[in-house]
């Protein structure tokens, strides 16, 4: 998802919308200066940890819960 940085004030949003509209400005990309491999890179570590940290929280869950009710 490429999303740029938008005015939080509207008068500066509409005159950044107005400029868009008529050609007058082009859009700025947040992907600028970055490397395509050093953030497929980091996409997929995030991916793998992701998965990890799931199974570490239910695991959790898990011992938290028989704790409770006594489960041997």
């Amino acid at each position: 998802m490429n999303k740029s940085k938008r005015p939080r004030d509207t008068n500066k949003l509409a005159k950044s919308i107005v400029y868009l509209a008529t050609g007058d400005a082009e859009e700025e990309s947040l992907d600028e200066g970055k490397d395509p491999a050093a953030a497929a890179l980091g996409r997929k570590g995030g991916l793998k940890g992701g998965e990890a940290h799931a199974k570490k929280i239910n695991r959790r869950i898990a011992v938290r819960d028989c704790k409770d009710y006594n489960c041997s």
